[in-house]
């Protein structure tokens, strides 16, 4: 048997030996740990509660929670009585001073700091024990040449924050981590 013929057979046969571990179900390359039992979620609207905040927030956050699932899990969303859910609230954001300067004999702020907190509800159906309520924050620095107006009207500003709450509470509810 020639090498080319070999190298061809072994790795059939690799391919062979791992297609049962394919569809195991329990592990997946985006780092999930989801029981093969467990086939959707659902995402309450989290009602923003926090005293202020841009009026996009709540819907936002909410929409990006349920697509960041969909595209990182194989589980359908419902609208509601998921086998894994998702409430919660908006309970903070603060935009404050983060770093302070002396310039012309005066302390003005150097930059500017957003901080949004988000309080979640998990619950999982099939696993009781993996349920858990927390509240995640998060923040961004800013140039403190951009006030609190420019901030809200940029989603993308918004958006850097909250997509790392998002990242928190995936790893914490269906990646273990």
């Amino acid at each position: 048997m020639t090498w080319n013929k070999r190298f061809f057979a072994l790795g059939g046969w690799l391919l062979l030996l791992m297609l049962p571990l394919s569809g195991c179900g329990i592990y997946s390359f985006t780092g999930t740990n989801i029981d093969p039992s467990i086939k959707t979620f659902s995402v309450a609207t989290f009602p923003n509660n926090a005293a202020n905040g841009p009026s996009f927030l709540s819907q936002r956050f909410s929409e990006d929670l349920r697509d960041y699932f969909q595209r990182n899990t194989t589980l359908k969303l419902v609208p509601r009585d998921g086998d894994l859910q998702f409430e919660g609230q908006i309970v903070a954001y603060d935009f404050a001073p983060a770093a302070i300067e002396r310039q012309d004999g005066r302390d003005q702020a150097g930059l500017n700091q957003l901080t949004v907190q988000v309080r979640v509800k998990f619950t999982n159906t099939k696993d009781p024990k993996q349920d858990f309520e927390q509240t995640f924050q998060n923040s961004q620095p800013f140039d403190a040449a951009r006030d609190i107006t420019s901030i809200n009207n940029d989603p993308n500003a918004v958006g850097t924050v909250t997509d790392r709450i998002i990242t928190d509470v995936f790893n914490k509810s269906v990646a273990n981590w």
